[in-house]
């Protein structure tokens, strides 16, 4: 297929900035380049026909981080880098409430909580020690006192059966990350950003001081910088990123008449999650029991790990219930060697906002504005 002059000179015209990918990074990117520096022309590529990977395919968790999953990041990485992670988790969730309102996006502080289970082996003793030593860190960040409590009496009212402490954080809550999505690309087009999707890019040379872009759509685009926000899918474009894709699964039940809670939940370090919606259960994870298989970025489910989130469900959390699976589906991450993002300068026309390590929802706020600034100061 030609391409018209129109469109060579409009949707395909040279630009700025390309950004490769429209999920929540690259469109929050899109949103700071245009706040600070709005003369600058973008373009937002995406090989989707919407936002994939795991932007709108995660639990729509708006949360900084379970107890236990905190104070393993403080043993592997130390006090400081945790500290970081979760001022910018922090951070970010806030500005998303001061760009959006609540309601359109769903957001409802409901309350966050971990499932210190019978096979833990963990004493209240040695629990409420270990939550006064994070909050007391906690606080130099968040400036909150008492951030993570037990709430032991609240397990007999959820109903969740073998679970011996309940940790609350009433600071979390959720949100509905496909509305965010949806909001952030009118933002971002009313403010002129050109969005092209079902385009890949499957190459990119420097040719004097511009990228030249090559898609599966025989059409090459140019631009002066290349910012690239495919997370997980990182690799094709720079195979030298110290990343890798892995896979969240995910199920959703039918509606459970009498459900007995509502907010956002975490096990085993983070590694199981669940949530109401409505009436309904939202659960994922679970990954650590097939590391080495989740490590793909193939978006389709397993049986295995399927049958796993179902156990964990019939066990813990809706015991002697019966359900069925409405929906399953599964998102892309991107993780490393550790936690940190990477927000990085590859060359003076290449720049990468990656490996979120499944805090997008939280993180991409706050590092699109880092990388606005890194991109043009």
């Amino acid at each position: 297929m030609q391409v018209s002059i129109w469109e060579k000179e409009s949707f395909y015209a040279p630009k700025d900035v390309v950004i490769a990918g429209s999920g929540l990074v690259g469109l929050w990117c899109a949103y700071y380049l245009k706040k600070h520096y709005p003369k600058v022309s973008i373009t937002i590529i995406d090989r989707g026909i919407i936002p994939t990977g795991a932007s709108t395919r995660n639990a729509g968790f708006a949360c900084f981080g379970s107890a236990t999953e905190l104070l393993e990041d403080t043993a592997s990485m130390g006090e400081e880098k945790m500290l970081e992670l979760v001022e910018m988790r922090w951070l970010g969730l806030e500005r998303i409430r001061k760009v959006f309102k609540d309601k359109p996006i769903d957001f409802e502080i409901a309350g966050g909580y971990e499932l210190i289970t019978e096979q833990d082996e963990i004493q209240k003793k040695e629990l409420n020690a270990r939550l006064n030593v994070l909050n007391s860190v906690l606080g130099k960040v968040i400036n909150k006192k008492n951030i993570f409590r037990l709430s032991d009496k609240k397990i007999k009212n959820f109903g969740f059966h073998q679970v011996t402490h309940l940790i609350e954080n009433k600071l979390e809550g959720f949100l509905h990350s496909g509305k965010l999505c949806q909001y952030l690309l009118q933002l971002v087009q009313a403010a002129g950003v050109t969005v092209l999707n079902s385009i890949e890019i499957t190459g990119h040379e420097q040719i004097g001081e511009h990228v030249v872009l090559y898609t599966n759509q025989q059409i090459h685009i140019t631009c002066s910088k290349l910012l690239v926000c495919t997370n997980g899918f990182a690799k094709q474009l720079l195979p030298e990123l110290d990343l890798v894709a892995a896979r969240g699964q995910i199920l959703v039940t039918s509606e459970i008449p009498n459900l007995k809670f509502t907010g956002t939940f975490h096990y085993d370090g983070g590694y199981y999650y669940f949530r109401n919606l409505g009436k309904r259960v939202l659960v994922g994870g679970a990954r650590n029991k097939a590391l080495e298989e989740e490590t793909s970025s193939e978006m389709i489910t397993t049986e295995k790990i399927q049958k796993e989130l179902e156990y964990f469900l019939s066990k813990y959390i809706l015991p002697g219930e019966e359900f069925l699976v409405t929906d399953r589906w599964s998102g892309i991450m991107g993780m490393g060697p550790e936690k940190m993002p990477i927000v990085q300068k590859i060359s003076d026309n290449i720049f990468c906002a990656v490996r979120l390590g499944g805090m997008g929802v939280a993180l991409s706020p706050v590092i699109a504005e880092k990388m606005a600034h890194m991109m043009f100061r």
